[in-house]
């Protein structure tokens, strides 16, 4: 058998690198300048930025990120003007309460009518003599700052800088001379208002390498702000940080300022209530004592409060509710050390408790109504128990809902429960730690099932809040940016369109000529690794008389051949990031099931008394 593997590799390794002799790669070329369009690179000098420090300050750091990814791109970054400085020609950046936009606007030189009322939207169009002196420029104007952002970001994708710069060692695409054809451009508006993922089952692999970047324990405003900016690259607004070990707002302080600074709205997760890490409260235990509203309700009041004080000023999305301590159930595990354990309606009876004491802390701690702070409530696992009992909330929360942990959707509103002005979310599981096994070592989610799922999801009104659990982030890049894609524009895919998504996924990271085959690649490893998690796997998983575990092992041999045969002949910028997404999955997936494949075999031949049972 692994003589038989080996074989394959040999052969397909032979015929790739052949075809390498035969490859005229000459990258990617640019559109040159002409008269017909506007030239933003020119023999290597950028144009300069012109921002209003004034603005928020969200705009500012994105507009900062720009310059450096002009650098990336041609070798120096674009300088950031307060003022004009007598260039000819600039970009403009701004969301509607910047003092340039607002002069333009009142000029009629620039029409932003379109972005009036609306949600993270921008425009980027040009304008002719924007100023004296200055003879056209490239505008980038959003409704507010995160859709000024998004328009920078966008901006940054097109001249070359993908999202994955930094998280998947994507290379930037080099070039010297870059225009843009004239015109107006938009995302539109985001389909789901609250976009984003949650950092969860962090060690030891996110964990690890934060020590050995950061040379801390925790996630600091540091490592954060690579994660903001990666949110914002992909068009998200949201996130569930790190709560193994870490403690988002104890560990740093600068982490909370740093996602409001950056334009990032923060949770906290489905067991976490009222703007508290659990580590906050598991690290002074024996200070706070137990974690039993019945029996500790002043503390752990007192704990809720100080939570939403720290939070008014900044967007935080804030879940109500309560669960056990540490991601258990309320009440306890049934049968533990001969413990009392409530029973449902008691549980209910205390949840009803615990959520109206919860908005009158709000409604004290902010001053206003409680449904002027927005609030979520997840139905997670035993919850969802709950809300079928007739357990409600008030009409402003909106609901979380959330798949079985393996990306089945389990409930989705009825037509009544639709009408809800808080409306619905959705939290979706491309890893989980939990019973009966985890699943968090690779990518496993077929791509056809995620879209599938979050398709019913959107179909059925749950448009509120959609948030992904990618454990360590890494290696979850594609179901990432397919799950932020389908929030911002979920009618975008269909079944018969659905894979131009893997393409163009692979065609901007890989480049055009590799593109596709990498998106074939990766679209039948998601479909066999979504068969079974690695996890899961062992020798008795698939049928040995049959042929079905000789088959579905071969498979996977074949794809990893087929995978290193793209892997030799690629351009050398292309392998890190060609061995994170694809090669590594791969080949650790191939290797897995010839394991279990050859341990099947064994116990075979072992009970017939063949004497080949020792053959591999």
């Amino acid at each position: 058998m692994l003589k038989k593997r080996i074989n394959y590799l040999l052969f397909f390794c032979m015929v790739a690198f052949l075809n390498a002799l035969a490859i005229d790669n000459k990258g990617i070329t640019f559109q040159q300048i002409s008269s017909e369009r506007f030239t933003i690179i020119d023999a290597n000098r950028p144009l300069p930025l012109l921002v209003d420090k004034s603005d928020n300050i969200a705009v500012n750091i994105a507009a900062e990120n720009l310059s450096k990814d002009f650098e990336r791109v041609c070798g120096k970054s674009a300088k950031i003007l307060e003022k004009p400085d007598g260039s000819k020609s600039l970009i403009i950046i701004g969301s509607q309460k910047s003092s340039y936009i607002s002069q333009l606007a009142k000029a009629k030189k620039l029409d932003i009518s379109s972005l009036k009322g609306k949600n993270e939207m921008y425009i980027m169009t040009m304008v002719k003599n924007p100023f004296d002196g200055v003879d056209e420029a490239l505008v980038i104007a959003g409704s507010d700052r995160r859709g000024t952002v998004y328009g920078i970001y966008e901006l940054s994708e097109q001249i070359g800088v993908s999202p994955w710069y930094d998280w998947a060692d994507v290379p930037v695409v080099k070039s010297n001379n870059i225009s843009i054809i004239r015109g107006s451009y938009t995302a539109g508006e985001p389909a789901v208002r609250y976009r984003g993922i949650f950092l969860n089952d962090e060690a030891p692999c996110l964990t690890g390498w934060v020590k050995n970047t950061y040379g801390t324990d925790y996630g600091d405003h540091r490592f954060y702000a690579r994660v903001f900016e990666l949110l914002l690259r992909l068009r998200a607004n949201f996130l569930w940080p790190a709560m193994w070990s870490w403690s988002f707002y104890a560990d740093d302080p600068v982490n909370s300022l740093t996602a409001d600074n950056m334009g990032i709205i923060m949770g906290t997760s489905h067991h976490e209530p009222m703007a508290r890490n659990h580590q906050e409260w598991a690290r002074k235990r024996k200070e706070y004592g137990v974690w039993d509203y019945n029996t500790n309700q002043a503390v752990i009041d007192r704990f809720f409060k100080e939570g939403i004080e720290r939070s008014v000023n900044n967007e935080d999305l804030v879940t109500i509710g309560m669960r056990g301590d540490g991601d258990t159930a309320l009440g306890g595990q049934e049968g533990q050390d001969d413990k009392y354990v409530p029973k449902d309606e008691d549980n209910l009876r205390l949840l009803e408790r615990i959520i109206k004491n919860q908005r009158k802390i709000i409604k004290d701690a902010t001053g206003k109504a409680p449904e002027k702070r927005q609030q979520v409530w997840a139905l997670y696992k035993e919850v969802q128990r709950f809300y079928d009992m007739g357990l409600r909330v008030p009409d402003d929360v909106i609901i979380l809902l959330s798949d079985d942990n393996w990306g089945n959707v389990r409930r989705l509103p009825n037509a009544q429960e639709r009408k809800r002005s808080g409306g619905w979310g959705m939290y979706y599981h491309v890893d989980y730690v939990g019973a009966p096994r985890n699943s968090k070592w690779l990518n496993i989610t077929p791509v056809q099932n995620l879209w599938e799922q979050m398709q019913l999801t959107y179909s059925y009104g749950v448009d509120k809040l959609w948030v992904l659990n990618v454990g360590d982030l890494k290696p979850m890049e594609y179901p990432i940016n397919l799950f932020l894609d389908m929030a911002w524009s979920p009618k975008k895919y269909n079944a018969e369109n659905l894979k131009k998504h893997t393409i163009s996924f692979c065609n901007n990271i890989f480049g055009e000529k590799d593109g596709k085959e990498a998106a074939r690649i990766l679209n039948l490893y998601s479909k066999y690794a979504g068969r079974v998690t690695a996890e899961m796997l062992d020798a008795e998983t698939y049928n040995l008389e049959t042929g079905e575990w000789k088959q579905v092992s071969d498979e996977f041999i074949k794809l990893e051949a087929e995978a290193l045969r793209q892997y030799i002949t690629l351009d050398t910028q292309y392998k890190d990031a060609y061995k994170q997404l694809i090669l590594f999955p791969v080949q650790a997936m191939a290797n897995i099931y010839e394991m279990y494949y050859a341990q099947a075999m064994n116990k075979k031949l072992f009970s017939e008394g063949n004497p080949q049972a020792n053959f591999c």
